[in-house]
Parts: C-alpha cells; structure tokens; sequence
C-alpha cells in the first residue's frame, strides 16, 4: 500500500507543480482546495481498493488489449493544467466567475467518488484490457454498474472536465476533452472484448443497456 500511496503523492506533486509553475502564482484559493479534493481521492484509492488489484495496478500482468492509456493520458491530464495555469499567468484568476469554479468542484468531487466508488465495487479494475483468470475474474453488477456498464470511465471524464473548470480556465477545457477523448476509445475497445470473452457480460449489457451516460449512450 504504501508504495502505491507514494506513487500518489509523486504525481500530486507533478500537478502541483505543473499548475502553479505555470500560473507563476500561488494565492489562486479555489485551485489549492481542487489539489486538496484530487489528492484526497487520490490517497484514498489505494486504501480502499481490494490488495490484489492495488498491485494488479500498480504492475499489470502480461496480455490484454489497451496496454498504453496511461501514456496516452498523461499529456492530456498534465495538457489542462499547465494550459490552465497559463491561462491565468496571462489573463489573471477571474477568467470563469467564482460561482462556476463552485460548482466545477462539486463536479469534481462527484465524479471522483463516482470512480472511486466503481473501484472499491469491481475487484477486476485493472488498467490493462484483459480477463484476469490469475484472479478469479467474473462479471461486477453491484453498485454503479447496475446502472451503467463503465462508471469509473464516466467519472475519469467528470473529473477532467469539471477540474478544468475549478482550476478557473475554459481554454483548460480543450486537452481535458482530450481525457474525455482517450477514454471513449477505451469503453469502446473494452466493451467490444467483454463481450466476447467475459462470461455473462453479453447478458448483462442487455440488461444494462448504457455504457456511460444513461438514455443517451
């Protein structure tokens, strides 16, 4: 645990840094309580998510699909708040009104609670695309997933947009669209392989017809 925690803490720092080297300040208020609301999250993951798939996450076992998301995130993750700090080293801290910054926090804690709810519910989160027989793997419909099939990939897309927002920077919103972007591939190619090779899924995706967002997709 302590090795994922440190982890955590390493990439917290990165954001910080990234933020407010780029912002070139440090009295923004409302971005130290978004870095608070993601490094609560943040730490809290890795202590409540079963031991098995804190180390599955940490080192995936070999095979599956989709191997590279991180990678493909991390320049769009780091894009919005680096974009955003820039945004206000140039155009001050009161670029989106005080009120939106509100309720992108309140977005934000939302959407984390949301993944970090699909998490601690589907032992099987793993990173990399792959049925996991090492562990037992079989089909989650407890919690979110009774209503939607990816709820962590809907939260991941919460958390990018609405954190955008909290930072205090619409032009934030375009690499963090590019989040919403890497994760919509994933659903995709993750719903087309459990369809395939994870036993029931066929019969559960009928009867949970929503990937992401119920009534729409």
């Amino acid at each position: 645990m302590m090795k994922s925690i440190f982890f955590m803490l390493c990439f917290i720092g990165l954001m910080t840094g990234t933020f407010f080297g780029s912002a070139g300040r440090l009295d923004l208020p409302l971005a130290w309580v978004c870095l608070g609301i993601y490094s609560t999250f943040m730490i809290l993951a890795p202590m409540l998510m079963d031991p098995e798939l804190r180390r599955e996450r940490m080192k995936p076992a070999p095979g599956g699909i989709d191997r590279r998301i991180r990678l493909a995130m991390l320049p769009f993750m780091l894009g919005y708040w680096i974009v955003a700090g820039l945004d206000i080293r140039w155009h001050g801290s009161q670029i989106i009104p005080r009120g939106w910054q509100i309720f992108g926090l309140a977005g934000l804690t939302a959407s984390l609670s949301l993944t970090l709810w699909a998490v601690t519910q589907n032992r099987f989160f793993s990173p990399v695309v792959r049925i996991q027989t090492e562990r037992g793997h079989h089909l989650i419909t407890g919690g979110p997933y009774q209503v939607i099939r990816h709820p962590g990939y809907l939260g991941g897309m919460g958390s990018a947009l609405c954190g955008a927002i909290a930072l205090g920077s619409w032009w934030a919103l375009v690499p963090a669209s590019g989040v919403v972007g890497v994760l919509v591939r994933r659903t995709i190619l993750e719903d087309r392989f459990l369809h395939g090779e994870l036993a029931g899924y066929p019969d559960y995706a009928r009867k949970v017809r929503w990937r992401l967002v119920p009534g729409i997709w």
